[in-house]
């Protein structure tokens, strides 16, 4: 009988520590969706005025010119081969005819936030 509780209450344990699991993964699930939702509304304030698609959005356009006869695409949104650290660093450091943006601007939280909006 002894073994029966012991294996009993192991069992209990296992469940617990996956329903926590569990949990713990949906915690970071929903940080992960709040992070990226919050980078789209830094994306949309700070970025898109440049980087939408179309006429009249001068990074775009830069682009245009930049990757013209390659197949990377001129649209920020449309590229797969950006990586948050080097979404990071065009934000920080500028690049092209883009302007650095100072912390003042976009804090490191924000930054963070849109470098994982872009590189998703």
């Amino acid at each position: 009988m002894k073994s029966a509780n012991t294996a009993f209450a192991l069992g209990i344990a296992c469940l617990a520590i996956g329903m926590l699991g569990f949990g713990f993964v949906t915690t970071l699930a929903q940080a992960q969706d709040d992070t990226v939702e919050r980078g789209e509304q830094v994306y949309d304030y700070w970025c898109a005025p440049c980087h939408n698609p179309g006429p009249g959005h001068p990074g775009t356009q830069s682009l245009e010119v930049r990757y013209s006869g390659t197949e990377i695409p001129a649209v920020l949104m449309e590229r797969t081969d950006l990586t948050p650290e080097l979404v990071k660093t065009f934000v920080r450091e500028g690049v092209l005819s883009m302007a650095p943006f100072r912390k003042t601007e976009i804090t490191d939280e924000e930054l963070d936030a849109l470098a994982a909006y872009v590189a998703q």
